[in-house]
């Protein structure tokens, strides 16, 4: 049979699709809290949206601030060619958070260390937080989890060693765990 395009196919223009002002999209960046992100790394993702990377980068200062000189990722929602920008919270950086360190320079500091202490009230707060991404069946699990955060970043809990404290909930003892 006879494949060659008819001359209405060639003619149609394919490209781009009708503008939709009610469709929703959501365009996910790591950013270093309030810093200007380059225009050349928010491009690619924005660009196409018609959305100015320069518009979109000074939003995210903002909607960084509290997260100055920490690695988060911002999450945009974009509709109607305006964008809203969000700060979507990680465990370790909340836990870094929690540290209430003072914000680094990070072109000059590197390697990190964060040797501080949070208090377990600390991690039930961010365990409350981090509740609906976590896999845990209980919040007792949520909780173990970002023991378990604060044990890779290196931090203490309550001045102990989070792993002895994640050694005591497992053996029934520990600080006391509220149900949500």
């Amino acid at each position: 049979s006879n494949f060659a395009p008819r001359a209405s196919e060639l003619l149609s223009p394919t490209m781009p699709p009708k503008f939709d002002p009610t469709e929703v999209k959501i365009v996910y960046v790591r950013v270093t809290g309030g810093e200007v992100p380059a225009a050349s790394a928010l491009a690619p993702k924005v660009g196409p949206l018609g959305l100015s990377p320069k518009k979109i980068g000074d939003d995210l200062v903002k909607a960084t601030k509290e997260w100055q000189g920490m690695r988060v990722t911002a999450k945009l929602v974009i509709q109607n060619r305006q964008a809203k920008a969000e700060v979507v919270p990680s465990a370790s950086a909340l836990v870094i958070k929690a540290l209430k360190e003072p914000p680094r320079d990070r072109k000059k500091v590197k390697n990190i260390v964060h040797s501080g202490s949070i208090t377990m009230d600390d991690v039930i707060r961010i365990a409350r937080i981090m509740r609906e991404k976590s896999l845990a069946k209980k919040f007792e699990g949520t909780v173990l989890e970002i023991l378990g955060t604060a044990q890779s970043i290196g931090c203490q809990v309550d001045g102990e060693d989070p792993h002895d404290i994640i050694d005591q909930i497992h053996d029934g003892e520990g600080p006391e765990i509220p149900d949500e």
